[in-house]
């Protein structure tokens, strides 16, 4: 029986910029390879920067991050591109972005983020002050990494383009949800739903255990780089896909699964994804 194949492969150097596809990567206990790597510690705050806080930190989705022999290349929404490792980035981006930053490669203890409500980013815009939860980081992750909670996101096709059927202009980019596997599947949409508690195989040796649907922020409807904001990508799934990752947390929109890596493994793009 197969699942799918993978039809992409993504990872972000820096927590919450925009990051690159990939042909191949290996993919191991902190995911793939270089995936969140770095992030930004708000100075003031002490907290990690995150663009699901997008009042403060939309303008993240601003910048690509690319990995390189010589660091992280980042890239600037003017074109002005520096290394991760020059001296003068946290000053840099701290310009940039108006607020103070510094660059990191490993969180604070017990590292958090502000995560607006989504639904009243929804009601009141990107620039309004509204409430907000604060989350412990990588609950699923191992110590040390920047991961909201797991170290792989995985995405369908199927549900990628029901959410296009379901939305007024008719797209949905992979790049919105932010996945690290975006899996080719002829099956029903928000089959992630079910995967939870499942394990699969990719390729030939990248064993992986599903632990829960992706619960949705604001992150998606933001401007991604030259794609417009769009409400209606997490519109869609408060409406039509509404389900409760864990018990306790009520019906959240969701699309895609995280996932946790039982054996590492090197993947391709055209992979076979089966059950373990």
């Amino acid at each position: 029986m197969i699942v799918g194949r993978v039809e992409g492969l993504w990872r972000y150097p820096v927590k919450s910029m925009l990051g690159e596809e990939l042909a191949e990567a290996e993919v191991g206990g902190r995911g793939v390879d270089g995936d969140r790597g770095l992030a930004l510690l708000d100075v003031a705050t002490g907290q990690v920067a995150s663009a699901k806080n997008p009042r403060l930190w939309r303008q993240l989705l601003t910048f690509t991050a690319r990995a390189t022999d010589e660091g992280v290349r980042i890239t600037g929404p003017a074109g002005k591109g520096f290394l991760s490792t020059d001296p003068a980035a946290d000053g840099l981006l701290s310009g940039l972005l108006g607020r103070r930053v510094s660059l990191r490669d490993t969180p604070p203890p017990r590292a958090t983020l502000q995560r607006s409500v989504p639904e009243e980013v929804l009601r009141s815009g990107v620039e309004a002050e509204v409430g907000h939860t604060v989350s412990e980081l990588g609950r699923a992750a191992p110590v040390g990494t920047f991961f909201d909670f797991a170290p792989l996101h995985l995405l369908s096709t199927a549900t990628l383009d029901r959410i296009a059927e379901l939305s007024p202009r008719g797209s949905a980019e992979a790049a919105r949800y932010r996945p690290n596997l975006v899996i080719r599947t002829d099956g029903p949409p928000f089959a992630e739903n079910d995967w939870a508690g499942r394990e699969l195989l990719v390729g030939d040796g990248l064993h992986l255990k599903v632990l829960v649907p992706t619960p949705r922020c604001a992150v998606p409807t933001l401007a991604h780089g030259e794609l417009p904001r769009d409400a209606d990508a997490l519109r869609v799934l408060a409406r039509h896909n509404r389900v409760e990752p864990l018990p306790g947390l009520g019906l959240l929109p969701c699309a895609g699964a995280y996932a946790q890596v039982v054996h590492p493994g090197r993947v391709r793009a055209g992979d076979v994804v089966r059950p373990a």
